[in-house]
């Protein structure tokens, strides 16, 4: 412990030593801080960005000292040495190859990349420093430079009387508690270090007190005027210009969807008067005519076409028109039905020109997966061509598609590393676009793999299990077909009214086969969805027909006694999943989205899900149900009656360009709607036991734990409630912890709170805390399990853990590490993170592809 104290004591004396402010010029000085002061109303955060200068970041790591180590071993002479023997070196390689002309190329790309390799070590330093920051060097002229930025900013959020001092403090009053292992004062004055501090004075906020118009233009002042409702400015709001230039983009906006092709942004001026009264703006929004003097002019759409192979060259062929609804459809051999196309096409002759039509046939062309581009332009039409009324004017529509390819196939290689085994997996997918000539998309999928799973049974005798669990490899095989069509498959005429809101048709068929060694088990499901988007962010899949088949060809009578054995002593529903089940159900989810694929965004995510199967199992299914506890080929069908809702809501807040606090929140209910009588008997018929029982398909069950979920525990292994469930190990009468058996439940609470913040480069970094638990509704053998409204809220379990993020922009690659803080079963303490390990009955290690929410 001596020896421990004293290299404390040196490290922390080597800390103290160790200051950026070594690397400093003479008449230098180090941004050690910067304050705004004075802000009550304005954005303290917004302003803080508009300076031109930030101190190092110290969080996560201290980057400056990262950088100071990658100096100490920096030599810029041997870097710029080695930088012109590879130029001299390769230029030779060069001329002596230059008659062979594929040598030469490979070798200027390797001189290409060694000069680019040494040239960004001389321009940034090396990989170390690279991977710290350089000490901000105090520069004055950009502390002015912020000062002129903080009060622009001042003033086009209303504060017309604002002011704006600085002091620039030398030297600065620092803390630094290392100091005192070197026997220093740990508050010392460094004359190195500068201490900016901006003083705002705001003033009072001007508002608006008035709000009017001069419109030259007739017809733009009616409908500029009768959009007032939506308009951004109200009498009384704070006058701010990034609002006025939304509202200059609405009205432009507005105006482009009412045929007024030729519009800009330009033509809006909107004047402030601050001399009506105190405190007060008069803001006036004039339009003006175009620079001819002349009306603004509403433009039709004269004639569409659609060429669905552009890009595409047929020497001395002309391409063939088909037309339908007035659209002329060009190619030179037509592979796509003109009806699919034009389902999606909102741009008609005829109409006025729109934006908005214009936009969205874009994206629904865009989502048909059929074309690698679309666009959609247009012609005016000019000349003798043109109409007499100069008030009015005429376009022409261009769709340029060019066709992607037919067939596409994807293939996929891996290995997982789970329960100790390593299981290679790989998974062949084919897409054929068009199948039918009707923009319908045919998918084929087929997937193979072996992974690493722990055999629940142990190595068993006399029906008790051994200390240590087995690892072996199982096989999971699957295919499935899909097949979409751009349209929704109903018995009546659609028309174009649900064009807007890209509609389609799914049928899904998937078969699942798991062999493991203590059962085998199928899964056949087919399912019917109706697709569409209400909005740009917003998805609804309503689902009439799911139906699922689910098999245990064989079971393994060790494994089937573990099974009967944790129904028996816990109440364990786990035999359950292991019965034949015919799942006839219909289900709907609505889907609101406002991220995108890198979740960059200050934005919201929820997800709606309703279930309900087996309503109408009365009309065909008669009870008691038989089960044959040994013989399960024997075992019918057997249809469970149920409801399921769950919520997920997402909130992600930009607190700088580059971090984000990040929450998420959970629910769920499932449960079966009616009880079933059940019969269990045995292969020769007795011990006939019949239980009125609440069944639901396994399936269908909740579940907590794992990447996605409350990451210190194994998936789906976390609950119920507070109940600790056991096993016996062998040569032992003391049941001991069991944290491999799946844990499904009717409640389900949870929640995840994450700090996302950068580290280097595409490496991002992650702190997180994760909490739930699910129950069960109704009474349970179990203490703890069922779900209470007095003690649910004592029973949530809580992990937190750190996070790595591999942002490749295509691919997202993650690594979350995380420990038990608080375990509502534990034995003994429940604040199990006073017992921190690594071990896997403590903490867990997560990877996924993606951000876990």
């Amino acid at each position: 412990m001596s020896r421990l104290g004293l290299g404390a004591v040196l490290l922390a004396g080597g800390l103290s030593a160790c200051s950026p402010t070594r690397l400093l010029q003479p008449g230098q000085r180090l941004l050690s801080r910067v304050k705004i002061e004075g802000t009550d109303q304005a954005d303290a955060e917004r302003l803080q960005a508009l300076v031109q200068q930030k101190p190092n970041s110290t969080f996560p790591l201290p980057k400056v000292a990262i950088y100071q180590l990658g100096r100490s071993f920096y030599n810029r002479e041997r870097i710029q040495q080695k930088l012109d023997e590879d130029r001299t070196k390769y230029d030779q390689l060069i001329k002596a190859a230059a008659t062979d002309s594929a040598e030469a190329g490979k070798l200027l790309t390797k001189r290409e990349r060694h000069t680019r390799r040494h040239q960004l070590a001389l321009d940034k330093g090396n990989a170390i420093m690279r991977l710290g920051e350089a000490p901000v060097i105090y520069d004055s002229s950009l502390t002015a430079t912020s000062v002129k930025q903080l009060g622009i900013f001042l003033k086009s959020k209303g504060f017309f009387r604002s002011a704006v001092a600085v002091t620039d403090t030398v030297p600065t009053e620092r803390f630094a508690p290392f100091r005192i292992f070197a026997l220093k004062s740990p508050f010392h004055a460094d004359s190195q270090r500068v201490t900016v501090t901006y003083r705002i004075q705001e003033g009072p906020a001007f508002h608006y007190s008035q709000l009017d118009y001069d419109i030259a233009d007739t017809a733009i002042a009616r409908r500029v005027l009768a959009s007032q409702p939506e308009s951004q400015l109200r009498v009384g709001q704070q006058y701010d210009e990034e609002v006025i230039g939304s509202e200059r983009n609405r009205i432009e906006t507005l105006l482009k969807n009412q045929g007024y092709f030729d519009f800009r942004e330009q033509y809006i001026t909107l004047e402030a008067d601050t001399s009506f009264a105190p405190t007060s703006v008069r803001l006036r929004t004039i339009i003006s005519k175009p620079a001819r003097g002349e009306q603004h002019r509403l433009y039709t759409i004269r004639g569409v076409n659609f060429i669905t192979d552009a890009g595409l060259v047929r020497f001395g062929l002309q391409r063939d028109t088909l037309v339908r609804d007035s659209v002329n459809y060009l190619a030179y051999k037509h592979r796509f039905s003109t009806r699919a196309l034009d389902r999606k096409l909102l741009v008609r002759p005829g109409q006025p020109y729109s934006l908005a039509k214009t936009q969205q046939t874009q994206r629904q062309l865009s989502s048909l997966d059929m074309f690698r581009f679309s666009t959609l332009t247009y012609r005016r039409v000019r000349g003798s061509e043109a109409p007499a009324d100069s008030a009015k004017g005429l376009l022409d529509a261009t769709v340029n598609a060019s066709p992607a390819k037919k067939f596409q196939e994807t293939t996929e290689f891996g290995g997982t590393y789970v329960a100790e085994k390593v299981g290679p997996f790989g998974n062949v997918r084919l897409k054929v676009r068009n199948v039918f000539g009707g923009a319908e998309v045919l998918e084929f999928g087929v997937r193979a793999g072996f992974e690493g799973q722990y055999n629940l049974t142990g190595l068993t005798q006399g029906g008790v299990e051994s200390k240590n669990l087995r690892s072996q490899l199982t096989t999971q095989l699957g295919a499935n077909v899909n097949l979409v069509l751009p349209r929704f498959l109903v018995p009546w005429q659609g028309g174009r009214y649900f064009a807007r809101y890209n509609p389609r048709t799914r049928f899904n068929t998937a078969y699942t086969y798991v062999k493991r060694p203590e059962y085998t088990r199928t899964n056949l499901e087919g399912t019917l969805d109706y697709l569409w988007q209400p909005s740009t962010y917003a998805q609804v899949v309503l689902t009439p027909v799911d139906v699922s088949v689910i098999r245990t060809a064989s079971i393994d009578p060790a494994f089937r006694d573990t099974l009967e054995q944790l129904r028996i002593n816990q109440g364990s529903p786990l035999y359950r999943s292991f019965d034949n089940l015919f799942i006839p159900s219909f289900n709907a989810t609505y889907l609101y989205n406002s991220n995108n694929f890198t979740q960059t965004l200050n934005a919201q995510y929820l997800r709606l899900f309703v279930e309900f199967g087996g309503l109408t199992r009365g009309l065909y299914q008669k009870e008691p149900l038989t089960s044959y506890r040994d013989d399960l080929r024997s075992n019918r069908l057997k249809v469970y009656d149920f409801g399921k809702i769950t919520v997920d809501y997402r909130r992600y807040y930009k607190l700088t360009p580059s971090t984000y606090f990040v929450y998420r929140l959970s629910g769920g209910v499932a449960t079966a709607l009616s009880s079933t009588k059940l019969t269990t008997v045995n292969k020769d018929g007795s011990e006939a036991v019949t239980e009125t029982l609440y069944l639901i398909p396994y399936d269908k069950s909740l579940f907590a734990g794992g990447s996605t979920s409350v990451r210190a525990w194994k998936p789906r292994r976390l609950g119920p409630g507070s109940y600790a469930t056991t096993r016996i190990p062998r040569n032992s009468t003391t049941p001991v912890r069991d944290y491999n058996t799946e844990q499904p439940g009717e409640v389900l609470l949870e929640g995840n709170v994450e700090y996302r913040f950068p580290i280097y480069s595409f490496i991002k970094g992650a702190l997180f805390t994760d909490f739930g638990n699910l129950w069960t509704l109704r009474n349970d053998p179990r203490p703890g399990a069922e779900f209470k409204l007095n003690q649910f809220y004592r029973q949530f379990a809580v992990g937190s853990g750190i996070g790595f993020r591999f942002d490749f922009d295509f691919l997202i690659l993650r690594l979350d590490v995380a420990t038990k803080v608080y375990d509502p079963s534990a034995i003994g303490s429940n604040w199990v993170i006073r017992k921190f390990s690594l071990r896997e009955d403590q903490s867990a290690f997560n990877l996924g592809i993606g951000y876990p929410f």
